[in-house]
């Protein structure tokens, strides 16, 4: 994994070492590089072979590569990994803004294979060769389906209704189009802040905000393992075939990647990603909050209290982290891997010396985050006030520190204070989910899901609040 170590241009300082060797930790655990674009000589399979080293290009995004928790994963990233894998090949990933920049690498040679579901059409035909799985995706809409909601079954029920989407895109678009083959009396509100996601849009669904939004089929599938309560069965465009793409000289290398998504092995790899990424639930167990009887939080109060005073933290911010992270589950594994009472990454812990054994026993979990949290801070020496710390590192320690450095460039660029979190940086972690934003040239980690940290955030001060109400030091 090629990683970016830059210099804050707002502080005039370079990442910690402490925070590199994160990152060449992860370098151990991982199989992928990521870099800039070199332009290189067309390559087939044999010559891939030969080199040992396989270039991917994708998009960043929720449903095909990014990063979180300083690991990477995605759902089209799994899957090209797993190609990679299966043929002993480093994979050495690249990223481009757009579907017309990555069917570009491909044609030039920059890239031997494009792990993103690509439009397949007669026109681009022509130009690569289509291979692996072939998706087959519509536009959806998302309607919350509790107890007593009525559910749309057909589009022409969606005459009188209200639709909110994002300005000036293909769900946009879409609707104006069925709007027009309905005879109009759709009631589409178009949304123009660009503080507002298409996913912000499915969580106001969700909590019964607004009525109706338009979504891609698999964006809207991974949203519902956030949000139950949404309704996607709806479809209201037709069906698009897409796949990954190859130069249209690498004829064995589609044949290859056709092997392999088409045998056995290559199945159940597929059926197990899509499980992953589209229907395990990404939300914690939701229990209530154990009431606190004596000053005793959990049975895990002693591990807190033993590792806290290293950090400088109150041992009942550890305790927070850890109801966050697992519901006080030291067995827990998140979707994502996490593990154990304090949600570590097993590449994380590797970087430490602790096997993902060692992640189930609490005391080693409560230590292993503990160093981890004291990495984060050291790389957020500039972060001066000493409860502002404390969010940046939640916040680094939920998503991984480099998006949080993102989010102060995008909060220095646009003229807000990168050392404040709320109304600040907490403003850009939030638009890492946004292409206009990731894309940005300052962004050096892609998209992120921030509404998901910046709700971490809020969530482990206001529980560390009321536990340290209800506690003795």
């Amino acid at each position: 994994m090629w990683f970016y170590w830059k210099r804050n241009k707002y502080a005039g300082h370079a990442i910690g070492k402490s925070i590199l060797c994160l990152f060449v930790f992860h370098v151990l655990s991982g199989c992928a590089g990521r870099q800039e674009t070199d332009a290189s000589e067309f390559r087939d399979f044999a010559q891939i072979k030969a080199s040992g080293e396989i270039r991917a290009v994708t998009l960043y995004g929720s449903t095909t590569y990014f990063q979180y928790k300083m690991e990477d994963m995605g759902y089209q990233f799994d899957l090209i990994k797993d190609f990679a894998k299966s043929h002993d090949f480093k994979l050495t990933v690249l990223v481009a803004k757009s579907v017309p920049m990555l069917v570009d690498m491909i044609k030039k040679g920059e890239a031997d294979v494009a792990a993103y579901p690509v439009f397949i059409s007669n026109e681009l035909k022509q130009e690569v060769l289509f291979c692996g799985y072939e998706e087959r995706t519509n536009q959806v809409l998302v309607q919350r389906a509790n107890k007593g909601d009525t559910i749309v079954k057909n589009v022409t029920e969606l005459i009188g209704k209200e639709i909110h989407v994002k300005a000036q895109t293909k769900y946009a678009e879409r609707l104006d189009n069925l709007n027009e083959e309905l005879g109009g009396g759709i009631k589409i509100h178009q949304i123009e802040e660009d503080t507002v996601s298409i996913e912000d849009l499915i969580e106001q669904v969700s909590k019964g905000e607004i009525k109706y939004t338009v979504s891609d089929a698999n964006l809207a599938r991974l949203n519902k393992t956030y949000f139950w309560n949404v309704n996607t069965n709806l479809a209201v465009s037709f069906e698009q075939r897409s796949s990954w793409i190859v130069n249209q000289r690498s004829t064995e290398l589609a044949e290859v990647i056709n092997e392999w998504s088409s045998n056995n092995t290559g199945k159940r790899v597929f059926r197990a990603t899509a499980k992953r990424y589209f229907e395990l639930s990404k939300m914690p167990e939701t229990i209530e909050t154990p009431i606190i009887k004596n000053g005793h939080i959990s049975v895990y109060d002693v591990y807190f209290k033993k590792h806290a005073a290293t950090l400088g933290w109150d041992w009942q911010l550890l305790a927070s982290i850890a109801y966050q992270e697992s519901r006080f589950n030291p067995t827990v594994v998140s979707w994502a891997g996490a593990q154990g009472l304090m949600g570590i990454m097993p590449g994380t812990a590797k970087g430490f010396g602790v096997s993902p054994h060692e992640l189930q026993e609490p005391d080693i979990a409560v230590q292993t985050a503990v160093r981890c949290l004291i990495e984060f801070k050291k790389g957020l020496r500039d972060v001066k006030d000493t409860q502002e710390k404390i969010k940046f590192t939640l916040a680094a320690y939920n998503a991984g520190i480099g998006h949080i450095y993102d989010a102060q460039q995008l909060a220095f660029k646009y003229g807000k204070n990168p050392y404040v979190w709320e109304n600040n940086v907490a403003e850009f972690i939030r638009l890492k989910s946004e292409p206009a934003y990731y894309n940005d040239s300052i962004c050096k980690y892609g998209y992120l899901r921030g509404s998901e940290t910046d709700n971490y955030v809020a969530q482990v001060i206001k529980r560390y609040t009321y536990y340290k109400q209800r506690t003795k030091k």
